[in-house]
């Protein structure tokens, strides 16, 4: 990551600053996982429900709601300069809007 000191071991926070995406850790190797999710939350979370808050479209509250149950922040182990990760696991940017635009993530990391 440009900007960031190197660092040997410590924690990487990341902040994702909106409320209609989401940060989270999942498997990133097999595609299937994506299309899943997506039809998980297509179900669980339809666009078509009968939502108050809906003043920026059938998307906004929906995207709330996928935002607030994935979460908005990770925070990561560096050991060795690199970060800790499981196999097949990969950071996630959920984009939960139709046309989400461009998102700000704020990462600062910590350690020696």
């Amino acid at each position: 990551m440009s900007g960031l000191p190197p660092v040997e071991t410590g924690l990487l926070h990341l902040l994702l600053l909106h409320t209609s995406a989401s940060l989270t850790l999942n498997e990133n190797c097999d595609p299937t996982v994506r299309a899943d999710m997506e039809r998980h939350f297509l179900k669980t979370v339809p666009d078509n429900a009968a939502y108050e808050h809906d003043y920026e479209g059938a998307d906004d509250m929906p995207s709330h709601i996928k935002s607030s149950v994935l979460g908005v922040s990770l925070l990561l182990p560096v050991r060795q300069g690199r970060l800790q990760l499981g196999t097949w696991q990969g950071i996630w940017l959920g984009e939960h809007r139709i046309h989400g635009g461009p998102r700000k993530i704020i990462a600062t990391l910590q350690g020696e």
